[in-house]
């Protein structure tokens, strides 16, 4: 029972990363930020915020794809991207992980 829920959570997990890096916004400073964030989540984040973590990830792609579709806000991607890598830093710094 206990290899049940170890080998479907692994599942989860790689299905997760799978998905997490499906969709390259195309800026680097984004796709640098995105799989950063999305280690920090997979390696060290405790499950109890994972989730909550990973739908923040999820919505953050979702909106940069969206605005990398714009030729008038393309380019201000790189600067959005850098700042937040920039804040949160230490959000990250609190769990063990680098941006």
């Amino acid at each position: 029972m206990l290899l049940r829920i170890v080998l479907t959570a692994t599942t989860l997990s790689l299905s997760s990363l799978t998905v997490f890096a499906a969709d390259a916004v195309g800026v680097p400073a984004c796709d640098d930020f995105l799989t950063k964030y999305e280690a920090c989540i997979t390696s060290k984040v405790p499950a109890a915020q994972k989730d909550m973590m990973q739908n923040a990830v999820a919505e953050m792609r979702k909106g940069w794809l969206e605005a990398a579709k714009n030729p008038q806000l393309k380019p201000q991607l790189e600067s959005m991207c850098k700042t937040s890598a920039d804040q949160m830093k230490a959000t990250f710094s609190a769990y063990g992980c680098s941006m």
